[in-house]
């Protein structure tokens, strides 16, 4: 996209930073329900869990500096929290196969059926709103 973004990308931007910022300060401050939902794979799980919180921060913050500052900022912010949502989907499913208590309580499919349908669209958002993809919209033209 040429000049300036426009009001659909930043209006996409805007939510995925503080959709990220927010629960990348959810995986700092209350990591118990991001443990219980690690595959038991994943080595060193609490350091695992403040890092994904640290590139969420990361990610969002990145999303939201204008290019003039920093150029390619907002692309690579957009590649890495695609990358992210992409390595979290096995915790997601995880969670849903294995039926995973957080709080006491579990959830049901009408939860994670959407959830992990919705990850690829995560990764979408945050390639578009990285301006690292243009699709549906289109770029302007000069």
């Amino acid at each position: 996209m040429t000049g300036k973004d426009s009001r659909t990308r930043m209006a996409f931007r805007w939510l995925l930073a503080t959709i990220y910022l927010v629960a990348g300060i959810a995986h700092i401050r209350s990591p118990g329900g991001f443990l219980a939902i690690t595959p038991d794979w994943v080595p060193f799980p609490e350091q695992v869990i403040f890092l994904t919180g640290l590139a969420e921060i990361a990610g969002a913050v990145g999303l939201m500096i204008p290019p003039r500052l920093i150029p390619g900022i907002r692309y690579a912010a957009g590649i890495g929290l695609a990358l992210y949502a992409l390595c979290v989907y096995p915790a997601n499913i995880n969670h849903a196969v294995n039926n995973i208590a957080i709080g006491g309580a579990t959830a049901s499919w009408l939860y994670h059926g959407p959830r992990l349908a919705l990850q690829p669209v995560f990764i979408w958002w945050a390639l578009i709103s990285g301006g690292v993809i243009h699709w549906p919209f289109r770029p302007k033209q000069p």
